[in-house]
């Protein structure tokens, strides 16, 4: 018979044999399900991996910003009718600012170099901390164009809030510090405010100056210490405290202390002339502290000091300073000689005028 031939023979090419070292046992083949799981858990091992290392540059982040807003460094634009400028007491002079005219044509040109400093004070307030010319040179120039868009905001960098006052109020010296402008007889008016607020701790106007110069020289203490009666006695007859040059303010609060009377012959002739100059007022603590005009030129003795009208009784100097806790805080009270001041952290504007005077009224009669 003939031997019938297979379809479908498939002759398959003969290979090596797999062969494994003496010893050794060859892999087991892992299933489809095995390697998913490996994979599962090698993906949730880098998963893992990588949300610590995010974790761990959060916290890096935090801490750094942190660090920056507790060194005023966290700049922001603040609108200006959140800025208040109440919770220090300024050294500005009244009046118009000569220079501001000069600061608001820089601002409008090349823009706010240094941005001001100001302090969280809750429902979207602000407290100005640094930067009143700055502030108020924004403020011209917005009224000015009434572009809110430029010159609605300003760049502020905000202070962390908690700083003890006093840190506030060196912040506050220290810039002006760097004013080449800045006198004598304001610096003594910050030390005399700063010893005035309620909520400082120290109410002795001559330590105030160790506390809030403490970064100036022992000598340039000792003129503000020399300023603080002058400013103290005629601070609010006087109109340019910030004009007196420090030679002239030593001498008046020398002659001051020596000669009863000269404060009240001062505000007698100062009083009613209110249109009078720089030169016009110099002139007159020139008179009294002995400085005429021909010591000022180098030629022949002091003009006779002292008043040109009779002598006026002298003006006793003591002062009564004392506290009392209200519900709204520390009232401080100051009694001089024609002067009863009452400092207190509540807004007495708020109150009505009427209610107000009444309550003026009766203290001053309980006086009589």
């Amino acid at each position: 018979m003939t031997r019938k031939r297979r379809m479908f023979d498939i002759e398959l090419p003969e290979g090596d044999d797999e062969t494994f070292p003496a010893g050794n046992v060859a892999p087991a083949r892992r299933g489809p399900m095995a390697t998913a799981i490996t994979e599962t858990a090698e993906s949730s091992r880098d998963r893992a991996r990588i949300e610590a290392q995010i974790r761990a540059e959060n916290d890096a982040l935090a801490e750094e910003h942190v660090r920056l807003k507790q060194a005023g460094l966290i700049t922001d634009l603040i609108p200006l009718d959140a800025i208040d400028t109440t919770r220090l007491i300024r050294d500005r002079a009244p009046g118009p600012d000569p220079e501001l005219g000069e600061l608001v044509d820089s601002i409008r040109d090349i823009g706010l170099s240094n941005p001001i400093r100001v302090e969280k004070a809750g429902e979207g307030r602000y407290e100005l901390i640094q930067g009143w010319r700055r502030l108020t040179a924004y403020r011209q120039l917005l009224e000015e164009t009434g572009d809110a868009a430029r010159w609605g905001t300003i760049p502020a960098g905000i202070v962390a809030r908690g700083a003890e006052l006093s840190e506030l109020y060196r912040r506050m010296v220290d810039e002006n510090m760097v004013r080449k402008d800045i006198s004598f007889g304001e610096m003594a008016q910050l030390a005399l405010h700063y010893a005035m607020d309620p909520l400082t701790e120290e109410h002795d106007a001559d330590k105030a100056v160790a506390i809030l110069f403490r970064s100036a020289g022992y000598q340039k203490r000792s003129y503000i210490r020399k300023f603080i009666p002058v400013v103290e006695r005629l601070g609010e007859t006087l109109q340019f405290i910030h004009e007196i040059p420090r030679a002239l303010g030593l001498a008046l609060a020398d002659r001051i202390d020596e000669v009863p009377g000269t404060v009240a012959a001062i505000k007698a002739d100062l009083k009613g002339w209110d249109n009078r100059s720089v030169k016009d007022e110099l002139d007159v603590l020139r008179r009294y502290a002995g400085q005429g005009a021909s010591v000022r030129e180098g030629q022949g003795a002091a003009e006779p000091a002292g008043p040109a009208h009779p002598p006026v009784a002298p003006e006793a100097r003591a002062r009564t300073t004392f506290q009392l806790t209200r519900p709204q805080g520390k009232a401080k009270c100051v009694a001089a000689n024609g002067r009863l001041e009452i400092r207190l952290p509540r807004d007495f504007t708020a109150i009505d005028r009427r209610r107000l005077e009444a309550a003026v009224a009766s203290m001053l009669d309980q006086l009589e």
